[in-house]
């Protein structure tokens, strides 16, 4: 079947699934077998919306899964309406990126009610992940890391809670908001330094905090520098603290699109004091 027979196919079950919803208002039919006629409405709504899948609308297919996800909470079947309200987000993806989003919000919000946090934290940082890339807002995506963050801190996923506060913290220094920047990274260095897998990223951490200080004033920096050796004496013997502790900003390898702009804006930062004297490469 090609395409074009698939959304065919998919529109005579949308419109039959519209009649037995329709038949299961009636008084009489409501009280023998409305539910019967829902149930069967849904599963028409989730095929019709697989066929659209398949012929490639993502648009109606979102739309069905929506259909579907309504009717299950109808039904009080709230684990089957958030999971499809999910599917309407994922096609959605392709072709709608808001209705993408308000689908995922509705199923956070089945998800959060039942206490599924951890899912619901997944589903956060896929809207993130939307406004990142699709809508452009850093704003609201650094919210819905926060809220994820935090969903994955109540349930004690730290590990998936500091990936989700690194997001926010390299999106805070790239708006100047640099004092949120330093918190995160020190915390999620201080979190991670005592752990033998994940000690060699705490160096990391600090050395962007430590970036983030040199941006806002030199000498907080250097008490920060202090501070960071006594913390995590590791920290002390890296290549990246040494070229701090002598301002050698241009020798800092690995560099990436984010280091790229901290290490400029701290070259405009000490030639704006009158001390600049070297080009980052």
């Amino acid at each position: 079947m090609d395409n074009a027979g698939k959304e065919r196919e998919a529109v005579q079950l949308m419109a039959e699934a519209e009649k037995r919803v329709k038949a299961s208002h009636s008084f009489l039919r409501g009280l023998f077998g409305g539910n019967t006629r829902i149930e069967e409405a849904c599963e028409m709504y989730t095929r019709a919306a697989n066929m659209f899948k398949m012929a490639k609308n993502w648009s109606a297919a979102g739309n069905a899964f929506c259909q579907a996800a309504k009717l299950h909470m109808q039904l009080q079947s709230k684990h089957d309406s958030a999971t499809s309200f999910v599917d309407a987000g994922n096609a959605y993806k392709k072709a709608d990126p808001q209705e993408a989003i308000n689908c995922l919000n509705a199923a956070i919000d089945i998800y959060t009610d039942m206490g599924r946090f951890t899912i619901a934290a997944k589903h956060h940082i896929t809207i993130a992940e939307i406004y990142e890339t699709e809508l452009v807002d850093i704003e609201k995506a650094i919210a819905h890391y926060e809220q994820s963050a935090d969903y994955y801190k109540g349930e004690e996923s730290n590990s998936s809670a500091n990936k989700c506060l690194l997001k926010v913290a390299a999106y805070a220094a790239q708006l100047e908001q640099y004092q949120k920047a330093i918190e995160i990274y020190e915390q999620v260095g201080a979190n991670t330094m005592d752990n033998p897998l994940l000690k060699y990223s705490a160096k990391d951490y600090f050395f962007k905090a430590a970036l983030c200080h040199f941006i806002v004033d030199e000498l907080n920096a250097k008490l920060a520098l202090e501070k960071y050796e006594e913390m995590f004496p590791a920290f002390t013997d890296s290549r990246e603290c040494k070229l701090l502790k002598v301002k050698e900003f241009d020798s800092i390898s690995r560099l990436d699109q984010w280091l790229t702009t901290m290490l400029l804006r701290i070259k405009k930062s000490i030639q704006g004091d009158g001390e600049g004297d070297g080009d980052l490469k």
